[in-house]
């Protein structure tokens, strides 16, 4: 009765979330299952950024709630920003659930697992579902443990929790609660046992990453604490990339645009959310820069790094947003020039500001506005890879691609490639000429003399 099945929702800072909760459950003697079907113990880890993702993880509970009138001693859990944002109110709805544990409270699912089993195991009903979403002082701190696959060669390591910025839109703060950062010292330990467990890629994560640490460090020569916590990791043996996300627009000062051209790990790629391209969409959204203000961080980025990968996130159909609005948004959109988006279409939060505000745009609007920036950056993905064909590619080697034939990694660019090699290989940065290309893929061989394939 011990087998723990973790299905998660939502962004990577979830997935990291999960990761810290499989390692503290195995050090408590549970078993982490990969197939749902094999478990005892089923816990969801929740999204609320859209009602979309809350309602599909309702709907997954609501259906495994059936399982326990055929197995009486399953345990069904409910984790993370949904719990947080709906809390004992999620019982209306799932009265079967044993389990509601919110963003802080992640270190404590061990305890009331061993206290539902201890129960079951004495013949006891529990008699009520168990709720925690308080907020705990240092909850940011327990988020430290890994558990890593073999041969595994990228982590995320999460430096920052909450997020004080209020955006219009998001429910984030409320689920997620004010910025708290980790102290740099344990991060960088975290990040060099890592390197010794061969992990090559850091991925360092937070709500507004690179707000970290702006309370508890001083900022010395210029130099705020994120970038001095990157200028660490960066002098770590064995760490050969450096990633981060997410950031926000306001946090790129001209230390980090600096640090793309001064730290060699730091990869030439950068994650900047716009949100909109319209001033006035961004004022009414309660984001604290200008378009002009984003393009300017941008055409400084590529002047330290003429090859600057950007991803961003961008919100279509916000309230009030106008057809000369989202007209402004596709114009930098193409400005721009994204090799990567996360864009969506605007989706009520209750108990955010937004949620409020007349002019909510049509569903029919928003689906098209949004097929249309998906069309430009199909067209800008294809135009980037294209001017990758012929080129050599530092790749850092994953493993095998999902069919096994081939193997996979990321160029520093963040894009995959598709290669024939050997499981040797796994971990090393490899130099791959890419000979063909799709709007998402890459396609090449390995171009270093002597190297088995």
């Amino acid at each position: 009765m011990n087998r723990v099945h973790i299905k998660t929702y939502g962004c990577q800072m979830n997935e990291r979330d999960s990761e810290a909760v499989a390692a503290l459950l195995r050090g408590r003697g549970y078993r982490i299952v990969a197939d749902e079907a094999d478990c005892d113990i089923l816990l969801l880890n929740t999204c609320s950024v859209r009602d979309a993702a809350e309602q599909k993880a309702i709907g997954k509970a609501g259906h495994l709630a059936a399982r326990k009138k055929k197995q009486p001693d399953f345990i069904l859990g409910v984790l993370g920003c949904m719990a947080q944002n709906r809390g004992a109110g999620l019982l209306d709805r799932l009265p079967d659930v044993d389990l509601i544990v919110g963003t802080q409270k992640f270190h404590q699912v061990p305890d009331y697992l061993d206290n539902l089993r201890a129960a079951q195991a004495a013949g006891v009903p529990v008699g009520h579902t168990i709720v925690d979403i308080a907020e705990e002082a240092g909850s940011q701190n327990t988020i430290r443990d890994h558990v890593l696959e073999e041969k595994q060669v990228s982590a995320f390591v999460s430096i920052q929790q909450g997020c004080n910025m209020d955006c219009a839109f998001c429910i984030v703060p409320k689920t997620r609660g004010d910025e708290r950062s980790r102290p740099m010292d344990e991060i960088v330990r975290e990040c060099e046992q890592l390197a010794e467990r061969g992990v090559k890629e850091i991925t360092l994560l937070g709500q507004i990453v690179t707000s970290y640490g702006r309370r508890d460090y001083a900022h010395t020569g210029g130099v705020t604490p994120f970038v001095q916590l990157l200028e660490r990791v960066n002098a770590i043996p064995g760490i050969r990339r450096i990633r981060f996300t997410s950031p926000h627009p306001r946090g790129f000062k001209d230390d980090l645009i600096a640090a793309y051209g001064r730290l060699e790990k730091l990869c030439e790629y950068a994650h900047l959310p716009l949100q909109s391209g319209s001033n006035r969409i961004l004022q009414a959204m309660n984001r604290p820069y200008s378009r002009e203000r984003y393009l300017e961080i941008v055409a400084a980025l590529r002047a330290v790094r003429p090859d600057m990968y950007f991803s961003t996130d961008v919100i279509v159909g916000f309230p009030g947003e106008t057809a000369e609005d989202f007209a402004q948004t596709r114009e930098l959109f193409e400005q721009a020039n994204y090799d990567m988006a996360y864009i969506f279409k605007y989706s009520i939060r209750s108990g955010t500001p937004a949620a409020a505000l007349a002019g909510q745009v049509p569903d029919a609007v928003k689906e098209e506005r949004n097929q249309e920036l998906l069309r430009i950056l199909a067209a800008n993905s294809d135009r980037r890879n294209a001017t990758l064909l012929g080129t050599t590619q530092e790749v850092l080697v994953e493993g095998p691609d999902r069919k096994g034939r081939r193997f996979m990694g990321r160029t520093r660019g963040n894009r995959i490639v598709h290669f024939a090699a050997a499981g040797r290989l796994i971990g090393a940065l490899v130099p791959v000429k890419i000979e063909r290309a799709s709007t998402a893929v890459l396609y090449g061989s390995l171009a270093l003399a002597g190297v088995e394939k």
